[in-house]
């Protein structure tokens, strides 16, 4: 088991290395050149050549490509992402420092949702497999899978805030500003939970281990509970898993939406102003985040699993 951690370990190393190489030459394949943005931002009424080439060799644009990335990257490590173009006294690990509790809070709070939703209605959806309740859950599930989360942020706002008076448009700050972006961030991922456990758990149902369980005369909400909906979450560890950084990454139409001050917020603003530096760290900061929850989740998923431990060892 512990020979298989260390090569899953191992195994990310390249991976982490690819997408921050992918990162760095997607942002320098923007046509635009950062010293000329740089010098725009900053306000400079007459932009020369001279200029443009005293701002490359500040910010070691002249250097060449290679050198930058593996200089980049280490300085990454680090924890040193650059300045931010926008605002040259302010770094970048402060202004990602600065958003991203706020994402942080939305993310934690539609996983709550996710969780508290998506797991009882997908049970008694299998339970009652074919009754009303299941039919006009598979309706709505259908319904706001389709919907994309900027429209339903739209039609939430337009409805509850708007016409009823009952929850504030936007901004942050209370519980009240975090309900309706929470609850858009969390709508698709409650859809597609509850459809998974539900088909896990009519899955499970026609295992043999049910029909034993029955012989043995185990009372029903026992075979249910700790059996079925026990065995059918092993395979939904990996999938909440990804939804961490999913719900993290999403957030950023959402909190556009409803003007929440997050790590989204800044990335819009940051391509509307071709911050390049935040843009970069945005995008490698997700990129990571995939890989590790993928890998933590993978291996709490080998634990919990006997079958794969066995396949581990």
């Amino acid at each position: 088991m512990k020979q298989y951690v260390f090569k899953r370990i191992l195994s990310t190393i390249p991976l982490l290395l690819i997408i921050s190489f992918v990162c760095f030459v997607f942002i320098n394949l923007i046509p635009s050149n950062p010293a000329e943005v740089a010098l725009r931002v900053r306000q400079v009424p007459i932009i020369t050549e001279e200029a443009i080439a005293e701002v490359e060799a500040e910010l070691g644009l002249n250097r060449p490509f290679l050198v930058r990335y593996v200089s980049w990257l280490f300085d990454c490590l680090k924890g040193d992402f650059g300045i931010s173009y926008v605002n040259p006294s302010r770094t970048v690990a402060g202004e990602l420092a600065r958003c991203l509790p706020a994402t942080l809070q939305l993310a934690g709070a539609s996983l709550v949702l996710v969780i508290l939703l998506s797991i009882p209605i997908g049970f008694l959806c299998a339970v009652y497999k074919d009754g009303i309740f299941d039919q006009v859950m598979r309706a709505l599930v259908f319904i706001t899978t389709a919907m994309p989360p900027y429209w339903v942020g739209l039609l939430l706002m337009w409805f509850i805030s708007i016409k009823l008076d009952l929850l504030p448009t936007s901004g942050g700050g209370s519980f009240a500003h975090l309900i309706l972006p929470a609850f858009t961030v969390s709508l698709s991922y409650i859809s597609t939970y509850i459809r998974l456990i539900r088909n896990n758990m009519l899955e499970n149902m026609k295992q043999d281990y049910v029909l034993y369980a029955n012989v043995r005369g185990l009372p029903q909400k026992v075979i249910l509970v700790k059996h079925i909906l026990k065995n059918s979450m092993h395979t939904c560890i990996v999938a909440i898993g990804m939804s961490i950084p999913q719900l993290i990454s999403g957030t950023i139409v959402v909190e556009n939406v409803f003007a929440w001050p997050g790590l989204g917020t800044l990335c819009i603003s940051s391509i509307f102003n071709r911050d390049y530096p935040i843009i970069q760290a945005y995008v490698l900061l997700i990129g990571v985040l995939f890989v590790v929850f993928n890998l933590l989740f993978d291996l709490l998923q080998t634990v919990s699993d006997p079958r794969l431990r066995k396949e581990g060892a």
